[in-house]
């Protein structure tokens, strides 16, 4: 699947340094996520869907990646995940975490995935309007849901129903 050069392959443990980098680039943004630290390639593989990771490759250069992991491990959720997507810092703004999400979504459905959510920082304006750009709705507000260093932080619910997956 290709945009002009960019192309969306499958996400290998050949290319975890520089996911991780990139990983790495969303923690020190401070809106990104709750994680202080990028994990190792092990722990990150145990928590994520195998059939759910992508990366966008730009010129053999890993410049951004999304995946899917487990909200429970409860069968009632088995057709429920959560979506993780970052970019590199030169990519973002280019169409690529579209394209990222937009395959992701159609891997998740033809995984029996029926329904997607993210929280995500309400300071994270640009990642907001990404996941409502292919279907996402604000469900929920959590006020203060965590802290991040010393910081209280809010964050937006997002879902998107499958229309082809689950209960319609």
């Amino acid at each position: 699947m290709t945009m002009g050069a960019v192309r969306i392959k499958p996400m290998q443990q050949k290319h975890w340094d520089q996911v991780k980098k990139i990983f790495k680039s969303g923690i020190a943004t401070g809106i990104a996520t709750f994680e202080t630290t990028a994990p190792t390639w092990d722990k990150w593989n145990a928590g994520h869907f195998t059939f759910a990771r992508l990366v966008a490759i730009h010129h053999n250069e890993v410049v951004g990646w999304a995946a899917l992991s487990p909200v429970s491990n409860r069968c009632v959720y088995d057709g429920v995940a959560e979506v993780s997507i970052y970019l590199a810092d030169t990519y973002k703004g280019k169409g690529i975490g579209k394209m990222l999400l937009k395959n992701l979504i159609a891997i998740s459905e033809s995984n029996n995935i029926w329904t997607l959510q993210a929280g995500i920082f309400t300071e994270n304006t640009p990642s907001v309007k990404l996941h409502e750009s292919v279907g996402f709705r604000i469900i929920g507000y959590r006020e203060k849901i965590g802290k991040l260093k010393d910081t209280w932080k809010d964050n937006y619910v997002l879902e998107k129903r499958s229309k082809i997956v689950g209960i319609k």
